[in-house]
């Protein structure tokens, strides 16, 4: 296939998702112009994921096979350091986002809240198949207090040296409530 060939194809799936996006936050009720008002961007599917990590219970995390890579290194650079980090989220799909979205709104919390802790679907990092939600033994749960474990302050001082970075930081701009389990691969 011709590089021209493929600008159309490409266009023409963006505007595929796009148009799920859209469904989906009439659907939730989200206000269309809350993207651009907390200055999210749209984070894209990846076409090809590979297996991140397995649990020892067996479930699989993907993530970009760049992702995975450097998430390996990060890993292995602090267990050298007997620092033990643990992969709780990678990749989900702008539709398993929804469906959290939904169980939420579902238990009577409004839409406002969710996305307090939650990005739209369609604007989370987790998408792109980047984004790690790492925990440590001293904190296996997502919640701020993963912020006093050794593992967090081992991330704070050489996550950037694996292009990894904290997301959302306290009185971040997106709206986001401090997110410090939060790390997104930013290389390549």
């Amino acid at each position: 296939m011709h590089i021209n060939q493929m600008q159309p194809m490409l266009a023409e799936q963006l505007d595929d998702y796009l148009s799920r996006i859209r469904r989906i936050f009439v659907e939730l009720g989200i206000p269309e112009d809350l993207p651009t008002a907390r200055g999210l961007e749209l984070c894209r599917e990846p076409t090809e994921l590979v297996v991140g990590e397995t649990r020892p219970q067996g479930r699989e995390f993907y993530l970009t096979a760049a992702a995975a890579t450097a998430w390996h290194a990060l890993k292995l650079a602090a267990a050298e350091e007997g620092i033990a980090l643990l992969m709780v989220s990678a990749f989900r799909s702008a539709d398993y986002q929804a469906d959290i979205i939904r169980r939420k709104l579902g238990k009577g919390q409004t839409i406002d809240e969710i996305l307090r802790v939650l990005a739209p679907p369609g604007y989370s990092e987790h998408h792109s198949g980047r984004a790690i939600d790492i925990g440590s033994d001293e904190c296996p749960e997502l919640g701020e207090q993963f912020e006093n474990t050794r593992a967090f302050h081992w991330l704070a001082n050489n996550a950037q040296r694996f292009e990894f970075c904290l997301s959302f930081p306290r009185d971040n701009p997106f709206g986001y409530v401090y997110e410090p389990w939060h790390w997104c691969y930013r290389g390549d």
